[in-house]
């Protein structure tokens, strides 16, 4: 058995990503892995900090297998598929909120998921409030993640792509993981003039190998729930733009 067959998570394999089913066995595996269910914590203990207060509600996008509303009171979690645990089928193309009727949409690797981003941020400038925020933690790329997004994922990851669209496909299986190192950094100044009205108050890369050390939804864990706090602290003085796989993205609705 080589190295790729060892480190599979062997309920995984072979199932199709866009199938409702793979979805709630993730969901399963999320909460099973301790390393792993940690990470998450600490991505929606991120996000929940970037909200404002008052009033609206929070959308979740994509809340797929995670735990968000754990984190976020009165939290609606979305999803594209019908599955358990998720309130509200939605698409992140046409969100069906009223106008200025939310004060925050969070989402975890959601947006390298979407073949239209503008059409989700003028999806988002109409149903968020002034003052409200949208947050997200996604693939980030550096010369580190490059590596590992190419060579060692299987979603795909065009650094070199001049569009922001990319050819829709299945909600999980469509993909540009590095479309939000493209907005937020290589095109910062382009999405800035295009998003009028939204400024990109915070980018904070994250986490050079915690996600992998959890072996994420589809690899076996290689550390114990017991050593993520010890691990993290070692971590942190590494994040940064030449080792992060990650990154918190905060957007402040200005208008």
């Amino acid at each position: 058995m080589g190295l790729a067959a060892w480190l599979a998570q062997p309920s995984t394999r072979g199932l199709d990503l866009d199938d409702p089913r793979t979805t709630v066995l993730r969901r399963r595996i999320l909460l099973e892995k301790g390393f792993l269910r940690q990470v998450y914590r600490e991505w929606y203990g991120l996000l929940a900090e970037a909200l404002p207060d008052g009033a609206g509600a929070v959308v979740e996008l994509g809340s797929g297998a995670g735990f968000a509303a754990d984190h976020v009171p009165g939290l609606v979690p979305t999803e594209l598929l019908i599955t358990p645990h998720v309130r509200v089928v939605a698409d992140g193309l046409a969100l069906p909120f009223a106008s200025r009727s939310l004060r925050g949409i969070v989402m975890t690797n959601v947006l390298h998921h979407l073949p239209r981003p503008r059409r989700f941020f003028a999806e988002a400038s109409r149903c968020v409030r002034a003052g409200g925020a949208v947050a997200m933690i996604e693939p980030w790329i550096t010369p580190w993640s490059r590596l590992v997004y190419r060579h060692l994922h299987h979603e795909p990851c065009d650094d070199h792509a001049t569009e922001w669209e990319f050819p829709p496909g299945g909600p999980l299986s469509a993909a540009n993981q590095a479309l939000p190192w493209i907005l937020f950094a290589r095109d910062r100044g382009r999405f800035e003039r295009e998003a009028a009205g939204w400024k990109v108050e915070q980018v904070r890369p994250l986490m050079p190998l915690a996600y992998l050390l959890s072996g994420g939804l589809s690899w076996r864990s290689l550390l114990p729930g017991a050593l993520y706090r010890a691990w993290r602290v070692m971590e942190r003085p590494l994040e940064g733009r030449l080792t992060a796989m990650f990154a918190l993205v905060v957007l402040r609705r200005l208008i």
